[in-house]
């Protein structure tokens, strides 16, 4: 089991927690909290081994805007693929900072 840990700068934390994904043959779960003002950090449990480069390449482009939101994310991975990465953090993003109605989320 390989860890990775990484921190961005970062803006305003979002309103709410966010999970996507599942952890199972080829897929990965995100779990997303609003994080520190200024700060994002990003967990990584994964499977392989020696994809340490791969990963950072990832996260690093995924984080490159420093006015991204302040998230505390947890990666759990078993196996995803780059794109596969990219598309749960993305919809984790949008849930979490998704504005509401006033009724449910």
């Amino acid at each position: 089991m390989q860890t990775l840990s990484l921190e961005y700068p970062a803006g305003d934390p979002p309103p709410r927690r966010a999970l996507a994904g599942v952890v199972g043959s080829g897929d990965l779960e995100v779990l997303l909290e609003p994080g520190s003002p200024g700060r994002s950090t990003v967990a990584v449990r994964t499977s392989v081994d020696g994809v340490n480069e791969i990963w950072t390449a990832v996260i690093d482009r995924i984080f490159a805007d420093d006015n991204g939101p302040a998230v505390a994310v947890e990666i759990n991975d078993f196996g995803a693929t780059p794109a596969v990465v990219r598309l749960r953090i993305a919809q984790a993003m949008e849930q979490a900072t998704r504005q509401t109605d006033g009724g449910t989320p």
